[in-house]
C-alpha cells in the first residue's frame, strides 16, 4: 500500500498531516484506484493541484479569474459571492456549488452524518473528508462523470489532466510528478536506473517512451 513517506519522497516534502489523510482515505475507500498503474496518475495529479501537499484549498487573490466565479452557472454559482464560499478545497480542488452539493450527497452514502458541505464548505478540510474528495472527484465528480481510471488505464496523462484542469495548466510538471510516482511506487530512485532495467536508452529522460514503459511496468507490478 501507499505510504506517506512515499509521498514525501515524490513530493519532495516532508510528511504532513495532507499526505496521511491522502493514504487513509484510499486505504478504507480507494480500492479502484490503488493498482500502481493508476496510483502513480492519482498521486500526480493530487501533488500538483496542491503544490505538493502544501495547500488545503485554493490560494484566493482574488485574481481575474477568480473574481469572474461569481455567476459562473456550471459551477452552479447564484448567490452573489458564491466564487469565495465555494473556492477550491481539497488536494484535487473542489470548487463551485454545484460540487460541494454532489459530494455531500456522495458523502451521505458513505455516512449519514456527514455534513452538509454546501452549507458548511470548510468542513471538507476536516477528515476524513480531506482525503474522500479526491476519491470522489476521481470515480464520479469530474466533468464525465465517471471514473478517470479508464484513462489511468492507458497511460492518458494528458486527459485525465483536461478532466481535472479543464485545460493543460502545469502539465509539465504533472508528468514530472508522474514519473516521479512510477518510479517510487516501482521501488527506483532515477529515471536512468529504470532505462537501464527497461532495456532503453540510458539518457536520464523520461520522454514520452520512457514513461509508457514506466507504465507497462506499473501494470505489470
Amino acid at each position: 500500500m501507499l505510504t506517506t513517506a512515499q509521498l514525501a519522497a515524490i513530493s519532495g516534502r516532508p510528511e504532513c498531516p495532507l499526505m496521511t489523510s491522502v493514504v487513509v482515505s484510499l486505504e478504507r475507500f480507494g480500492a479502484e484506484i490503488t493498482p500502481p498503474h493508476r496510483l502513480a496518475q492519482y498521486i500526480a495529479q493530487l501533488a500538483h493541484e496542491s503544490g505538493r501537499f502544501r495547500y488545503l484549498q485554493e490560494i484566493w487573490g482574488p485574481t481575474k479569474a477568480q473574481r469572474g466565479y461569481d455567476g459562473r452557472l456550471d459551477l452552479g454559482n447564484v448567490v452573489q459571492g458564491d466564487g469565495y464560499k465555494f473556492r477550491g478545497r481539497g488536494p484535487i480542488q473542489i470548487t463551485g456549488r454545484s460540487n460541494y452539493r454532489s459530494f455531500t450527497a456522495w458523502a451521505h452514502e458513505l455516512d449519514a452524518g456527514a455534513p452538509d458541505f454546501e452549507a458548511n464548505p470548510d468542513a471538507l478540510l476536516a477528515d476524513p473528508w480531506l482525503g474522500l474528495a479526491p476519491i470522489w472527484y476521481w470515480q464520479a465528480g469530474n466533468p464525465i462523470g465517471a471514473s478517470l481510471n479508464r484513462y489511468a488505464d492507458i497511460g492518458d496523462t494528458e486527459m485525465i489532466t483536461r478532466r481535472i484542469n479543464g485545460g493543460l495548466n502545469g502539465y509539465a510538471d504533472r508528468l514530472d510528478l508522474y514519473t516521479k510516482s512510477g518510479l517510487t511506487l516501482l521501488g527506483l530512485d532515477s529515471v536512468k536506473a529504470f532505462q537501464i532495467l527497461a532495456g532503453l536508452t540510458v539518457d536520464g529522460i523520461a520522454g514520452p517512451k520512457t514513461r509508457a514503459a514506466i507504465h507497462t511496468s506499473l501494470k505489470g507490478a
